[in-house]
């Protein structure tokens, strides 16, 4: 299961998607430690990042403990996208995608991510100037459609083939669905049928068995893991081990998974500073704690704490007194 983007050798193709608040350099720096090899940066938009914003340029940041530096962008203006990627490419991308899958209301309002599968013409016109702008791979992201009834991720499949994109990524949920249901990993097989191109399946991808029915569902070339990697960043190395050897990793004791948390909190603190690092944090710690018995009362306080000291030492409290569960 190996995939060549330009120079790139992906093998195994288990990748970490682009989740805007998620995908930061810390969280890919931890992943790339933990043996993921592909992780997207968050969704940036295109037209934020021409204008040189602090976060835009936060997004997109190059960081070489990440590896293969993949950025992922969102807009609907052609030229403004091919600006973009070429911004990209000089700072060091080695790989563009390009977003028109993302459900999200606010980017849908802005007539981009899934709303561009409404849009045929329009999703053509960025694709083929997206890849025009740069010398380095452009993938795709998308769903499977907008709705039930128009299921065209096929179709739009087939353009970007003939417009230069290398790879293809579908989420197996239309965006009416939005996160609802569940994935339809075998209409994925619909859209790898349709093209020549490495497609790569997404969507409810949390355990072993679902890497072992996705693939054989949809037929696909690789697996990308998102919402399964919140509180996990361990997971995308796993999947990777898996598809090379078929052999299953045990999940970190819940002692290392503290260490880990606290890792990426000084990781945090580091790339953002203390204001920002101690918001961000919060949702992280509750996701690596949600399967811990017990740990509610302490998360609160985590929660509710500012002084990073103070955090710390309540992380290092869970390793000292908490009787742990067998880690899933």
């Amino acid at each position: 299961m190996t995939i060549h983007l330009g120079p790139h050798t992906l093998d195994p193709p288990a990748f970490l998607a682009p989740m805007t608040g998620i995908t930061d350099v810390p969280f890919r720096r931890l992943v790339r430690d933990l043996g993921g090899a592909l992780m997207f940066s968050e969704m940036v938009a295109s037209r934020e990042l021409l204008l040189n914003t602090k976060r835009s340029v936060r997004m997109i940041a190059r960081d070489s403990a990440t590896g293969i530096h993949a950025v992922q962008l969102v807009g609907r203006d052609p030229d403004i996208m091919a600006e973009a990627a070429r911004l990209n490419e000089a700072g060091g991308a080695d790989i563009i995608d390009i977003n028109m899958g993302c459900p999200a209301k606010k980017v849908v309002g802005s007539l981009c991510g899934s709303a561009l599968m409404r849009e045929i013409p329009l999703a053509r016109r960025i694709i083929e100037a997206t890849v025009a702008a740069v010398s380095v791979p452009v993938t795709l992201k998308m769903r499977t459609g907008w709705d039930d009834e128009h299921r065209n991720a096929p179709e739009l499949a087939r353009i970007a083939q003939d417009c230069g994109i290398q790879m293809i990524t579908v989420h197996g949920r239309t965006r009416a669905q939005f996160y609802t249901g569940r994935a339809d990993w075998r209409f994925i097989r619909v859209v790898k049928e349709a093209v020549d191109l490495p497609v790569i399946a997404n969507g409810d991808i949390t355990t072993y068995d679902d890497i072992d029915r996705c693939l054989d569902q949809s037929g696909a070339d690789g697996v990308m893991i998102g919402r399964g990697a919140y509180g996990r960043p361990w997971i995308i190395g796993h999947a990777s081990h898996y598809l090379a050897t078929g052999e299953r990793t045990a999940a970190p004791t819940w002692p290392e998974r503290i260490a880990l948390m606290e890792r990426h909190y000084t990781a945090m603190l580091d790339f953002y500073g203390h204001d920002l690092a101690v918001r961000n944090a919060r949702k992280h710690f509750t996701w690596y704690l949600r399967d811990l018995p017990g740990a509610k009362p302490t998360l609160d306080k985590i929660n509710r704490a500012n002084d990073p000291g103070v955090v710390v030492g309540l992380l290092r409290n869970l390793v000292d007194t908490t009787r742990y569960p067998k880690a899933a």
